[in-house]
């Protein structure tokens, strides 16, 4: 929010633009962390991934400081996007924005949003909007990195974790993006978290999003890391708010990293994936405790087969 009140201050209102760039791709279990990152290195002033009604695709819209030329931006986005990872997604629109709020349009997109029974997930700048006595705000910048609460999977993911959360957890989350998970499990009550993420690049906003929730540093250890590789270690829960590959691949190592009676969360997955998971779950010494489907998105909470 600092960074965004300081770029309007140096604006003047009468002449004020930007440039907005429209990005789609189909809708796919990888395809919003995908426009996450087509967003993070076209280094954009702001950014949400939409979807829209009877449609098969994923959006992104992101907007860019008028400074850059539009054909210097258009030159990079064009370069960025013939990367093999980013094959599919589309540059769908390009246009200036002028003489409208922008900070009105960018923060509208991102309004309050109830998780789960007692969990609400709330951009910076609504917070000092009134936050029902039963709910517990969960403060995200909605920046570039996986996670912002308002896709399913993550609200899947959150609404697992909310009543397995006891005072004096320990929890890791696996790829956790904006750290909404683990924020969210120390706000409920759990002492110490682990992060990881493959991208370090994420871990700068997992601290960002920490400070808006006033977490202590010294209570979470944030590491670049992939999946469970080298980690050495017993904790009371598990999350991976992640894709069904990398999910499927951790699965044998789940149990040695959880305590007696502990809980392993997964997320990211389709209503079809589920059936793939679940088969491998089982050959994994694993029982699933609790399913939850959101639209066409699946979650997990799982717990060890014995021991």
């Amino acid at each position: 929010m600092d960074e965004l009140e300081s770029y309007l201050k140096t604006k003047k209102e009468k002449d004020y633009y930007w440039w907005t760039i429209e990005y789609s791709t189909k809708n796919k279990p990888e395809s919003e962390e995908i426009l996450s990152t087509v967003a993070t290195l076209s280094d954009c002033i702001g950014s949400y991934i939409f979807t829209e009604n009877n449609s098969n695709k994923l959006f992104l819209r992101a907007d860019y400081d008028s400074s850059e030329g539009i054909d210097e931006l258009l030159y990079k986005v064009e370069h960025i996007l013939k990367d093999p990872n980013f094959r599919n997604v589309d540059l769908t629109r390009c246009y200036k924005t002028s003489n409208q709020p922008w900070e009105k349009q960018h923060y509208d997109a991102f309004p309050p949003l109830a998780v789960g029974k007692s969990l609400m997930v709330m951009a910076p700048w609504h917070e000092k909007e009134v936050i029902p006595a039963d709910r517990t705000p969960i403060y995200i910048y909605p920046a570039s990195a996986f996670g912002t609460g308002y896709h399913e999977s993550t609200q899947i993911a959150l609404s697992l974790l909310e009543d397995a959360v006891k005072d004096g957890d320990t929890i890791l989350d696996v790829g956790t993006g904006t750290g909404i998970l683990f924020i969210a499990a120390l706000k409920l009550g759990a002492d110490k978290a682990i992060a990881r993420d493959i991208d370090p690049s994420t871990l700068e906003e997992a601290k960002r999003n920490m400070n808006l929730n006033g977490i202590n540093p010294k209570v979470c250890e944030l590491s670049e890391g992939d999946l469970l590789k080298g980690f050495k270690g017993q904790v009371n829960i598990l999350t991976a708010n992640i894709l069904l590959n990398p999910n499927v691949s951790m699965l044998p190592d789940v149990r040695g990293v959880l305590k007696p009676k502990g809980f392993a969360i997964f997320s990211g997955m389709t209503n079809v994936e589920s059936h793939t998971f679940l088969s491998v779950l089982n050959s994994s010494s694993m029982l699933v405790e609790r399913e939850m489907r959101i639209g066409d998105w699946w979650g997990c909470r799982a717990i060890k087969a014995w021991g």
